[in-house]
């Protein structure tokens, strides 16, 4: 089967988004299907057209940046000849081009499958709510032409005000996640850089307004009365993401106060190899965010496998890991002062929120979630 995969950034972007379909665009090529991405060719230094890993990446450059958005005058045309040479497509939401996308797959009878993954929510301002409000037109556009609607988990889809509009056709899938061994250098180097401080608290995100970085720099004080030695590794992108500098400026005095008292380590974005060290080092990983751009959080998952808990926030979707595993606490949404105290009541009980990391990575292997999709596909281009 030809698969047509088209989101607005893969890799080399980073995001969890972007990660899914790497992983899951792989596990269909490696099942013997043909599987092309359709991108934005955000980066000059990337190539127009590539093969990686069994999967061809067709990247259009782009002329116009919107907010976090691109306008790419030639993607209406590539995405005309692709759609019509593939035999179903995949399109990944939020995406300002889908709704084209969506409607030239009705035009020449190709299967349309609309992966959902989270709700759109630009920082403040006049421009970015012009952008949000027709992101969100299209989104309905694809989301009425596609044939099924792909969620993470039924949690989301109940409390999504996009996804109930559409709950008739509306399926879920759990993601994608996997992680290589760790290598014994990369593991070396890292704990190198923490010293016998203890203990480690983890993020992995972008640093961006949604996911609660202050959050967790608000509940830091109360872990410090408890935890003299704790410290904070942030592993991720964070200088330079698209829309968030002034986020990041408004942080920076206070985090840069807890770099001198070596409680804070920025990492940077850390390849695969480096995520499976990173993991290890850890007591903890948090998942504050406050908005539904956020729907799950592999990373949660990715901790879990290696045994760590997860302290995340009250949100539909990024609950249900906790939820699901037992593997860690739920804090209210945006509340400093509960979430110190669940990261308090995991870190001094651990053994209350151990499970079982060979059974979570056995349920979320890239091969499952590529059969579930691959039943999908082949059931709509058989009707």
């Amino acid at each position: 089967m030809k698969i047509l995969q088209v989101l607005t950034y893969y890799r080399p972007h980073t995001s969890g988004l972007t990660i899914y379909v790497e992983r899951l665009s792989k596990a269909l090529a490696a099942r013997g299907h043909e599987v092309t991405v359709l991108t934005s060719r955000f980066d000059n230094k990337t190539p127009r057209d590539e093969v990686a890993d069994g999967v061809r990446v067709v990247r259009i450059p782009v002329v116009v940046r919107v907010s976090k958005g691109v306008l790419m005058p030639g993607f209406g045309f590539a995405a005309t000849r692709l759609v019509r040479s593939h035999d179903v497509v995949h399109l990944h939401l939020p995406q300002f081009d889908a709704a084209g996308v969506a409607l030239r797959a009705r035009v020449f009878g190709k299967p349309a499958v609309l992966t959902y993954h989270c709700d759109l929510q630009l920082p403040p301002g006049l421009g970015n709510r012009l952008v949000n409000q027709v992101v969100h037109a299209m989104n309905h556009t694809a989301a009425l032409a596609a044939h099924r609607i792909i969620t993470y988990t039924p949690d989301f889809a109940d409390h999504s005000p996009f996804l109930r509009r559409y709950r008739g056709k509306v399926d879920t899938i759990l993601p994608p996640v996997e992680l290589p061994a760790a290598n014994p250098e990369t593991a070396r180097r890292l704990a190198e850089g923490i010293g016998d401080r203890r203990p480690v608290i983890g993020m992995a995100t972008r640093f961006a307004s949604e996911k609660g970085v202050e959050i967790l720099l608000g509940a830091l004080p109360a872990i410090f009365d408890r935890h003299p030695e704790a410290t904070v590794l942030f592993a991720g992108q964070h200088r330079d993401v698209m829309g968030e500098q002034r986020y990041y400026e408004r942080l920076a005095p206070t985090i840069e106060e807890l770099r001198a008292a070596g409680r804070w380590h920025f990492l940077g974005t850390l390849t695969p190899d480096e995520m499976a060290a990173f993991y290890p080092e850890l007591d903890l990983l948090v998942v504050p965010s406050l908005n539904s751009t956020e729907s799950f959080g592999l990373v949660q998952i990715e901790a879990f496998m290696n045994g760590v808990p997860v302290v995340a926030s009250n949100l539909p979707g990024v609950r249900q890991p906790v939820s699901m595993t037992g593997m860690g606490a739920i804090a209210e949404i945006g509340d400093t002062d509960d979430l110190a105290t669940k990261m308090l009541e995991v870190l001094d009980r651990p053994d209350r929120v151990a499970g079982d990391p060979a059974e979570v990575a056995r349920r979320f292997t890239s091969d499952a979630c590529a059969a579930s999709y691959e039943g999908l596909f082949q059931a709509l281009a058989a009707t």
